[in-house]
């Protein structure tokens, strides 16, 4: 390989990399430094649809430990070479493990994967960011402690630490991550380690029980930012339940949405309904069937209206299935199941139970992850269309069954346009809704991937102009997603860059931030 081939850090030159890259070997060892093309394939851009060059890394890195991650932010200051952290590095259908910056190096922290400490008493834990939820699980089960958490859907293979920095949601009553989550350590650019909440005093013993500690609150500025590299993380764990009664209630039409959502708002800001609620449109249900798109429609465009309607009467899936909860006693399941009940067939919806869901793919993955088990069930959706190109698309609405309805219209018209399907949910929320949207098309196909760029940005403008922000996006539009939140906002995070990070080594460019 030429120099001229080699991808570099912008205004980096080679033989200032190369001095870093001795630097850092010295420092992690050289067989956990990848600067070859082959092994550093993993930490290419994957699903976004940009051109594989613009994300592509110079290095990826692999520390052990704090101290180590601490000479290595000094030789990156000394040689202004920016490094992109990942726990895992699988935040799939948001960018992966690829910098949001061509030539960034990745510093990925796999080899720190030690589960520190969980107290059963309290129900607290302390994790490293490369523990996986698969890893907590099983720590767990092989303990035979009666500790639930919340996690995400590709929860086998990715971690709490990463999930709850990027914000990630679950579905459990812990679903909110960061909300549940309680003190960290963070390596800063200058080298420095803060401990956050009552972390910050020395020999404490709530650390992982009170998310305050005294003064300004911290925690949140190290999420969805490069303010500095987060290298443990308490979270809060739930005791689990006598009784946990899970269940799905069908409803035949699109439009039921609004009632939907009105009837199990109150439910769920009174906390009859305890855990994240999702509402999964009909093409979000069907892959995870599994069914093939192929099977019913091969023409050009969207899958039309028919095709969808004849899927559900196929497989017996509505336009909207709703997964939720009760988590209690068998005495308080029991009077909040008869609420259920009520709700259901007041708004025209066909409950399933766990007992009556048997068989089922679909609802199987799906009430595993509500009492915490991680499984990988939703990775039926990218065998729908094939071709390996995701990108989600995750604006905010208000728990307003009109709100909800309309966000839906808006973005099956815009996909529509381009030829792409509405595979959609609604989740979470007490007093709002996470809409996320997987935009699926096929990578090796060139005009679907500059039509799946085209659309994301449509969608993105055309929510903005209505008022609805992302609250999560892929990092091939993180900068166009910053804008769309205005000017004064960008100025204080820049500011705050300049203060923690003034020579902009840790991942510039992330959630919009750099300077």
């Amino acid at each position: 390989m030429s120099s001229n081939d080699r991808t570099l850090p912008k205004g980096v030159t080679a033989a200032d990399f190369d001095k870093a890259m001795r630097e850092i070997r010295a420092i992690v060892g050289a067989e956990h430094v990848l600067v070859d093309e082959e092994p550093l394939a993993p930490y290419n851009k994957i699903m976004m649809p940009v051109a594989d060059a613009q994300h592509a890394p110079s290095a990826a890195v692999m520390p052990d430990g704090v101290e180590e991650i601490q000479r290595i932010v000094k030789v990156a200051n000394t040689y202004r070479i920016p490094v992109y952290p990942v726990s895992t590095g699988k935040n799939i259908g948001y960018g992966s493990a690829a910098p949001v910056q061509r030539g960034q190096i990745v510093l990925d922290l796999r080899r720190m994967n030690r589960i520190l400490d969980v107290d059963a008493e309290l129900c607290t834990a302390l994790v490293e960011p490369g523990v996986t939820y698969q890893q907590l699980y099983d720590y767990l089960q092989e303990n035979k402690l009666p500790l639930w958490f919340s996690c995400p859907a590709p929860s086998a293979i990715a971690g709490p630490v990463g999930n709850m920095v990027d914000r990630g949601v679950g579905y459990t009553p812990y679903g909110e991550h960061f909300m549940f989550s309680c003190g960290m350590e963070v390596v800063l650019a200058d080298g420095e380690v803060l401990r956050t909440g009552m972390g910050a005093m020395e020999n404490s013993n709530t650390w992982q029980v009170f998310k305050w500690g005294y003064g300004p609150t911290l925690d949140g500025i190290f999420t969805q930012s490069n303010y500095g590299i987060v290298t443990k993380m308490g979270m809060w764990l739930m005791p689990a339940p006598p009784d946990f009664r899970p269940f799905c209630i069908q409803y035949p039409n699109e439009t039921d949405i609004t009632k939907i959502v009105d009837a199990l708002r109150p439910l769920r800001i009174a906390m009859v309904i305890p855990n994240a609620v999702v509402i999964a449109h009909t093409l979000w249900e069907a892959p995870c069937t599994p069914v093939k798109r192929a099977d019913y429609f091969t023409g050009p465009g969207a899958i039309p209206d028919d095709a969808v309607l004849k899927i559900q009467a196929d497989h017996g899936i509505g336009a909207w299935n709703v997964y939720a909860g009760l988590y209690g006693t068998k005495e308080t399941n029991d009077a909040n199941w008869k609420i259920i009940e009520a709700v259901a067939a007041g708004t025209g919806g066909t409950i399933i139970t766990e007992e009556a869901s048997r068989g089922s793919q679909a609802l199987q993955y799906r009430f595993d992850l509500m009492k915490g088990k991680p499984n990988l069930g939703e990775f039926g959706l990218y065998n729908w269309r094939g071709g390996g190109g995701s990108v989600w698309f995750a604006p905010v609405s208000q728990a307003k069954g009109t709100e909800t309805l309309k966000q839906m219209k808006m973005a099956k018209e815009i996909l529509g346009k381009y030829g792409f399907d509405y595979v959609g949910e609604f989740i979470v929320g007490w007093r709002d809704m996470h809409h996320v949207i997987d935009l699926l098309y096929d990578r090796s196909d060139e005009t679907q991937t500059k039509n799946a760029y085209a659309c994301y940005d449509e969608l993105l403008h055309t929510f903005a102009n209505e008022g609805y922000g992302m609250y999560r996006a892929s990092t091939a539009f993180a900068e166009k997603v910053a804008a769309t939140y205005g000017p004064v906002k960008r100025d204080v995070e820049k500011r705050l860059k300049k203060a923690l990070d003034p020579n902009n080594i840790i991942a510039p460019g992330r959630c919009g931030i750099s300077l």
